[in-house]
């Protein structure tokens, strides 16, 4: 499956432990081992309680949500936490 990654923050980090300055990382995955969002938390050895928002094709997702061929995804770690989980539904299958 094809999908567009965007890491920001610490995240990204755990793609590249050498990154520096402030700018997301983009990445077109190319992976048939990636069903969920959780399944790049597993490829990128991501920890849940280290991500705070999902977002899939801009809306609010969880880990649970599943992925189709050509999904943009946007994985924010927790220290750029913002309200979203008081004003928006996860949208997970």
């Amino acid at each position: 499956m094809q999908i567009t990654l965007k890491i920001f923050g610490d995240l990204r980090k755990k793609v590249n432990p050498k990154i520096s300055g402030t700018l997301p990382i983009t990445l077109d995955i190319n992976d048939g081992d990636i069903a969920k969002v959780v399944d790049i938390f597993n490829k990128y050895n991501m920890r849940e309680d280290e991500v705070s928002h999902i977002f899939v094709n801009g809306s609010y997702s969880g880990p649970k949500k599943s992925l189709n061929n050509g999904d943009l995804v946007a994985l924010f770690p927790i220290n750029m936490a913002v309200l979203y989980k008081w004003y928006f539904t996860k949208d997970e299958d």
